[in-house]
């Protein structure tokens, strides 16, 4: 299936002042379109165009790296734009996601420290995740535009830490950014609607 690059689901400057419509506008209208036109390209030229876009990661991943790098990106971005919403963030997790926090990952502020040490530790341009794996919360670092997927896991959340996505609104301060990230822009609907997908 030919990758497409979704509308956002909110205008460019619903989500400011955590992330301007400077940012929305290169991240999603150049960056992830580059990586829809080069995916459908290199996913075409592998013979590969008519698997859906999880397989599609799933069978580049250490085969084929051009075609894994475009078609990783398209598939992060697709559920990133979806993790954003004005006046998201905060502590008020939906009650199955409080409680998989609190039993996997020690409770909000733990889990909160740990993403964002996982986001500001990670070298160079990458993600940090939250993911289901063996049925349990984990936390994680990738880096480029791999993730969870190619390690056995479900990622039901997930932050780009590549300074494209901050680096207009916060210059070198990447941890200043992940604070702005969970306290202020997460849908946690949209990550219960994925966490519940995963432990079905």
């Amino acid at each position: 299936m030919a990758f497409e690059l979704p509308p956002l689901p909110y205008d460019y400057d619903a989500l400011s002042p955590f992330m301007s419509r400077e940012t929305l506008e290169y991240h999603h209208d150049k960056h992830h379109k580059a990586y829809v036109d080069n995916g459908n390209k290199l996913a075409e030229e592998a013979g590969l165009a008519d698997l859906s876009l999880e397989e599609i990661v799933k069978k580049s991943y250490g085969t084929n790296q051009g075609l894994f790098n475009n078609a990783g990106q398209h598939y992060n971005h697709v559920h990133f734009w979806k993790w954003l919403k004005k006046g998201g963030g905060g502590k008020s997790l939906p009650g199955a996601l409080q409680k998989a926090v609190d039993a996997d990952l020690g409770g909000y502020d733990k889990f909160k420290a740990d993403f964002i040490a996982a986001g500001t530790t990670q070298f160079g341009s990458g993600w940090a995740w939250l993911s289901v794996k063996d049925g349990k919360l984990a936390i994680s670092k990738t880096p480029n535009g791999e993730n969870p997927l190619v390690h056995g896991a479900e990622p039901i959340l997930g932050v780009d830490v590549w300074e494209h996505s901050y680096y207009i609104d916060y210059r070198n301060a990447r941890p200043k950014y992940l604070e702005a990230f969970v306290d202020s822009l997460i849908n946690w609907d949209y990550v219960l609607e994925r966490y519940e997908a995963a432990t079905k």
